[in-house]
C-alpha cells in the first residue's frame, strides 16, 4: 500500500533550469532561451558519471566553447577521469576549450571558478543558494549536462533538443578499478603507536556530552523558514579551508542571519535555536551541526526539519524537536529562557515533550519522533559517543 501514486509521462518532460536562488525556482529552458550566459560548470558530485561525461564530450567534439563563456568540467571521481582519458573523451573536452578541474568539491561551494559579479553561470550541480558560488550577486542556474554543454557552445541558454537525438551511449562492459592509493588501516597491535599529525589549522573534534537530565537555556537565535545549511555554515574560499578547525570556522556560524550569533552563543555557554519550516535544507554539510555543537547549542526547535540535517544534529548530540502547534513559534522571542525537564525520560516515554518558556510563563509541546537507535545516540551525546559505548 502507498499513500500516494504519482504517474509521470516521460514524453511530456522538457529541459528545465532551477533559477536563482533556489533549486525549487524552476523554469523551462524555452522560457530562458537566447539569454546570454557567462560561465558553465559541469560535474563535481552531481551529473558527473562516465555516462554524463561521454554525453558532454559528444556535444563538444570538433567544436569550440563560445568566446564569451568559461567552461569548467570536474569528473565525478578518479575512476571517471581515468576512463575519460583512456577512451579519448578527455582530449575532446580539452580541445573544445574546457578547463579540467580535480574530482572534488569546487565551484559548487565557492572553491574556485566563482562567476563574475552578476554573472550568469549554468551549473549541473544541485545547489544554487545566494552567495554559495563565492560571488554574492552571482546568478546560478542548475541545468542538465546536455543543456550545459550546448549552451557553452552557443553562449546563450539553449534547448539541447536542437541537437536532435543523442546516440545510445554504450558503457564499457568492465569499469576500471584502481585502488592503488587506498591505504589499509594499521593493525590493532600497532594503532596506539600511530602519531596523528596536526598543523596549526587542525583542532580536535568538539566533545559532546551525554544528554543532560534538564536542558535550561536561552534562545540564542530565532530564524524563519527555509534556513539552509549555507545560512548555518556558509561556504566559500575564505571559510572552507577552516573545516578542520571547528573553533575558527564557528566564527562564521549563522553570520548570514546574525553576525553577533557567534559571540552571543559563546557568552551564553549553552543555548537553544528556534527556527521555521524546512530548517536545514540544502547540502548536508556536517559543519552545520558541528559548529553549533561547539558553540553550546543543546537543542533546535523548528516547525519542520530537512531530513538529512536533522540526522546530522542527532549525530552531533543536539536534540532536534518540532512544534506540535506551529502557532507556538510566534510566542517565542530571541533570548527567552526555555526549559525542558527530564528530557531523556520524556523522549523515552513517547514522542511528545513539554517545553516551558520561563520568560513568558507558558508551556508548549514539541514532537520528538526518533528511532530507538537515534534515541540511544542522543542519550549518549551523539554518534561518536554511541559508537564508542557500543564498540
Amino acid at each position: 500500500m502507498y499513500d500516494e501514486v504519482v504517474e509521470i509521462n516521460l514524453s511530456e518532460l522538457v529541459p528545465l533550469a532551477a533559477c536563482p536562488h533556489s533549486p525549487d525556482n524552476v523554469k523551462a529552458i524555452k522560457e530562458l532561451e537566447g539569454d546570454k550566459i557567462d560561465q558553465v560548470c559541469i560535474g563535481s558530485c552531481t551529473n558527473s558519471s562516465l555516462l554524463d561525461m561521454l554525453k558532454v564530450a559528444h556535444i563538444l567534439k570538433g567544436k569550440t566553447v563560445h568566446p564569451d563563456v568559461s567552461l569548467a568540467i570536474a569528473p565525478g571521481s578518479k575512476q571517471v577521469l581515468n576512463m575519460l582519458a583512456q577512451c579519448g573523451a578527455l582530449s575532446i573536452m580539452i580541445d573544445a576549450g574546457a578547463r579540467i578541474l580535480e574530482s572534488a568539491c569546487g565551484p559548487c561551494i565557492g572553491m574556485g571558478q566563482s562567476p563574475n559579479s552578476k554573472g550568469i553561470s549554468l551549473r549541473t550541480f544541485n545547489r544554487n543558494f545566494e552567495g554559495r558560488s563565492g560571488t554574492k550577486d552571482g546568478q546560478i542556474y542548475l541545468v542538465s549536462p546536455e543543456t550545459a554543454a550546448v549552451s557553452a557552445l552557443t553562449g546563450v541558454f539553449t534547448d539541447p533538443r536542437m541537437l536532435g537525438e543523442l546516440p545510445d551511449f554504450k558503457l564499457p562492459e568492465k569499469f576500471t578499478v584502481n585502488d592503488n592509493m587506498v591505504v589499509p588501516p594499521v593493525s590493532a597491535d600497532d594503532m596506539d603507536s600511530v602519531e596523528v599529525l596536526r598543523g596549526p589549522n587542525i583542532k580536535p573534534f568538539p566533545i559532546s556530552e551525554p544528554l543532560a537530565e534538564t536542558i535550561a537555556a536561552k534562545c540564542s537565535l530565532k530564524v524563519g523558514d527555509n534556513i539552509t545549511t549555507d545560512h548555518i555554515m556558509p561556504a566559500g574560499a575564505k571559510i572552507l579551508p577552516l573545516r578542520s578547525n571547528i573553533p575558527k570556522i564557528s566564527e562564521f556560524c549563522f553570520a548570514v542571519c546574525d553576525e553577533k550569533f557567534h559571540d552571543r552563543a559563546l557568552e551564553l555557554g549553552k543555548s537553544i535555536i528556534v527556527g521555521g519550516s524546512n530548517y536545514g535544507q540544502g547540502s548536508s554539510r556536517e559543519h552545520a551541526a558541528l559548529a553549533p555543537l561547539y558553540l553550546g547549542v543543546k537543542a533546535v526547535i523548528t516547525k519542520s526539519f530537512a531530513r538529512i540535517h536533522m540526522a546530522n544534529l542527532i549525530n552531533a548530540g543536539i536534540v532536534p524537536l518540532t512544534f506540535a502547534s506551529e502557532n507556538d513559534y510566534d510566542k517565542i522571542d530571541q533570548m527567552d529562557e526555555l526549559k525542558i525537564e527530564n528530557v531523556g525520560k520524556q523522549i523515552a516515554d513517547g514522542n511528545t515533550v513539554k517545553v516551558t518558556n520561563v520568560t513568558k510563563g507558558f508551556d508548549f509541546d514539541v514532537i520528538a519522533d526518533f528511532s530507538e537507535r537515534q534515541k540511544e545516540m542522543l542519550y549518549a551525546g551523539g554518534l561518536l559517543n554511541y559508537t564508542k559505548k557500543n564498540a
